[in-house]
């Protein structure tokens, strides 16, 4: 089920997307290495968060600029093909991770760090940069409407709102209590989350029109009211209603600051929702139509053609196992 936090439609929509997109298995890792120190990360997951605790550090993208991250600063990385982090911008990478595996740079096996407690690595002595890095393994058409939201590289500065969620989750992974994962991956939710608006609302940041959308009181509930119900037969005379405009008003506003029609952004979504059931299980197409909000299976697959350009059976059939190839 969609998640449902408040009504203003920001944190809701933020959510629901999350929850769509994210698989099981969010890891939580802190390294304390003194310096100087640096590794690549060749096969990072599609989402990974880094931040500087103590100290600083470099950040770079293939052969880009080195971006530096100082102490409490966040890193969102969307780019394919891994990242490089170091003491220093002149800082050769000493290690290559890969697989889950560590190597020298010439290919050879390394011994992995020396563990200082759960989920911490590294030598712990004076003088230390303490890193904490964070991977999301999204998953899904839903994936790629969160991952739009940034650049390559986001690096949010330190701040009230974000540094006691980033001091909170430092602590938790250095504890091992019973359910601790399922407290990481909430609290990496939840760093996730206030960091992607932190961004959305800098001065470097040019989000979708929907997310812009969403501080509007009457549009963002209306996004609101979409996810969290996108199976409802919505028309546009019931949404105006249900946000205090007329109809008129409302369509055009709608239009206005989301870049598309109230029904079209509602059939974009529902297609995205179901294009993940089509390809993940064995459900009929009739049960992912009724889903989504259609009583035809004909109707549906019409829709889902004209957004996807295959039909249902064509996505959920050799093109899935292309597409499940080229991610693993």
């Amino acid at each position: 089920m969609p998640l449902r936090t408040s009504r203003m439609g920001e944190v809701d929509v933020l959510a629901d997307l999350l929850h769509r997109a994210r698989v099981h298995n969010a890891l939580v890792r802190q390294l304390i290495q003194r310096p100087p120190w640096g590794m690549t990360f060749a096969d990072s997951p599609p989402l990974p968060v880094a931040a500087a605790l103590g100290g600083h550090a470099w950040i770079r993208l293939g052969d880009t600029t080195p971006v530096l991250l100082a102490a409490g600063d966040i890193a969102l990385i969307t780019a394919p093909g891994g990242y490089t982090i170091t003491d220093e911008p002149g800082t050769a990478p000493q290690f290559l991770i890969r697989d889950g595996r560590k190597y020298l740079h010439t290919g050879t096996p390394a011994d992995l760090h020396p563990t200082l407690s759960p989920r911490t690595y590294g030598d712990g002595l004076a003088g230390a940069t303490v890193m904490l890095r964070g991977a999301y393994d999204l998953h899904g058409s839903s994936a790629s409407r969160l991952l739009a939201l940034l650049p390559p590289l986001a690096v949010v500065p330190s701040g009230p709102r974000t540094q006691p969620a980033l001091d909170l989750l430092a602590t938790e992974t250095a504890r091992d209590e019973p359910g601790q994962e399922a407290v990481l991956a909430r609290l990496l939710d939840l760093l996730l989350v206030i960091t992607l608006r932190a961004w959305c609302t800098g001065p470097q940041a040019s989000p979708p029109a929907w997310y812009q959308a969403l501080t509007d009181p009457s549009i963002g509930e209306a996004l609101r009211l979409l996810h969290d119900n996108p199976a409802h037969r919505w028309t546009v005379a019931s949404l105006a209603t249900k946000v205090g405009l007329s109809r008129a008003a409302f369509a055009q506003r709608f239009t206005a600051l989301v870049g598309q029609p109230p029904l079209g952004y509602l059939t974009d979504w529902r297609m995205t929702i179901a294009a993940d059931p089509l390809r993940d299980t064995q459900q009929t197409v009739a049960t992912v139509a009724h889903q989504v909000g259609y009583r035809d299976p004909f109707a549906f697959s019409v829709a889902f053609k004209r957004a996807r350009g295959h039909t249902p059976s064509a996505w959920r059939g050799p093109l899935a196992e292309v597409r499940h190839a080229v991610r693993t």
